[in-house]
């Protein structure tokens, strides 16, 4: 038995909800700097709130970790995605990069802001 109703909740503003974009022809390759921006900013934000040392060094390693094994199950969860290892290189590098900001004077950023 066919159920007529819609799958879709009836929205007041249906526009507002994401929904998967529709296919764009992009060069090969091209979503790296998204995932190395994404991991630098996470990296980067755990500099502003955890201690140098252990502490600041764990986050790093987890961050790390969670790059990997996100694409790990995106390929082997997923009927969809692939894994790519390159992906993953991007997002250590990402963490890499955000975590070299403890070496700078931005290291204390939020420390030193006044909102």
């Amino acid at each position: 038995m066919s159920d007529a109703r819609p799958l879709i909740k009836p929205l007041r503003r249906p526009r507002l909800c994401l929904i998967p974009p529709p296919p764009i022809p992009l060069p090969e390759n091209s979503d790296k700097g998204e995932h190395f921006l994404a991991y630098f900013i996470l990296a980067g934000s755990a500099v502003q709130l955890f201690r140098r040392g252990r502490p600041l060094l764990w986050v790093g390693v987890g961050l790390v970790l969670m790059g990997i094994g996100i694409e790990f199950a995106q390929g082997a969860l997923t009927s969809n995605r692939t894994a790519d290892p390159m992906d993953a290189l991007a997002n250590t590098i990402g963490v890499l990069a955000g975590m070299a900001t403890v070496l700078t004077p931005l290291r204390d950023l939020l420390l030193r802001w006044r909102g």
